[in-house]
């Protein structure tokens, strides 16, 4: 069965509590027991959210949800390109005679 996911906001209150225990003479292992997490994701946690403060984990919440709507325009203009450019591809290939270019113009004169 799996365990329960902490926000990001409960693990980094959680690396405050081991690293005040570790100052308190605790050993990793100990400390991290405390807590209720097994050293596995505890080091993992540090990796990636050692010595953040609350304001810079709000900033990278911030930086991630643009970053995602970034990345949905980028790919929407990624495909409009590519839908004009195959839709443009047969129509410019080359010039129209002197001969096609009249009998397309008296095509939409008046009879």
């Amino acid at each position: 069965m799996a365990g329960k996911r902490e926000k990001p906001e409960e693990i980094v209150s959680k690396l405050r509590q081991v690293e005040v225990l570790q100052g308190q003479g605790a050993t990793t292992a100990e400390a991290v027991h405390q807590i209720g997490v097994t050293q596995q994701p505890f080091y993992r946690w540090r990796k990636l959210y050692g010595g953040m403060q609350r304001s810079l984990l709000t900033r990278l919440k911030e930086l991630k949800k643009e970053n995602q709507r970034l990345r949905c325009a980028v790919s929407d203009l990624t495909l409009d390109k590519l839908i004009l450019t195959e839709a443009a591809k047969g129509n410019f290939s080359r010039p129209l005679s002197p001969d096609q270019w009249r009998k397309m113009v008296s095509s939409f004169a008046p009879s």
